[in-house]
């Protein structure tokens, strides 16, 4: 099984977004409900982190959101990764710009697997992290890092912040939503959580 990784800047880019969605009073109210230190969620203290300890956090304050939220939860997860998504355009490197650029060229139907392989680069602290890839007319992202899951067993799956991301870059790359599906979580059962998406290329 992979080691569960998180890169740092996508790290970051979660707690800033979390604090203006949900706020800051709200969230010191989650994170003494989830028994989890007052600073957990301050971007500033980013600093204290490694890669694995900040996946370990990074599924923690999400447990603390569930409970706290309950099914209201997946909604506030989904839409911090469509904002991730956009912050990452906004703050990318250059070359990424650029690899961006060239996606926006292509025909559409040659956007959707090469949007999908950046968002995995996005995600990937390792070569082995993640992958992307085809299904017939559909594309699959193989997670096997799976930070949102580190310590966490649910009866359901909880990747909502990558299924928000994906579905935010589908949108922008082509201009329409996309029907995506966490169809295994590791949080469930397995040692990887993949992503189905349904193209609809022909």
């Amino acid at each position: 099984m992979t080691e569960s990784l998180i890169p740092m800047r996508f790290f970051r880019l979660f707690l800033e977004i979390l604090n203006v969605e949900v706020g800051p009073a709200t969230l010191q109210i989650i994170m003494a409900k989830g028994s989890l230190p007052p600073d957990f969620c301050d971007p500033q203290s980013l600093s204290r982190f490694t890669g694995a300890s900040a996946a370990e956090a990074y599924a923690n304050i999400q447990k603390a959101l569930r409970a706290y939220y309950g099914r209201g939860a997946r909604g506030v997860l989904l839409r911090i990764g469509r904002l991730i998504w956009r912050r990452l355009l906004e703050n990318g490197a250059i070359h990424e710009k650029a690899q961006l650029q060239l996606i926006r060229a292509m025909p559409v139907t040659m956007r959707r697997k090469q949007v999908l392989e950046l968002l995995a680069r996005f995600l990937r602290e390792k070569p082995d992290g993640n992958t992307v890839h085809s299904l017939d007319m559909d594309l699959l992202l193989v997670d096997r890092a799976s930070a949102a899951t580190v310590g966490q067993k649910e009866g359901g799956a909880i990747c909502s912040v990558t299924l928000g991301m994906i579905q935010e870059a589908f949108f922008w790359a082509t201009g329409s939503e996309v029907d995506v599906e966490e169809t295994t979580c590791r949080a469930v059962e397995g040692g990887q959580c993949e992503f189905k998406v349904k193209t609809g290329a022909k």
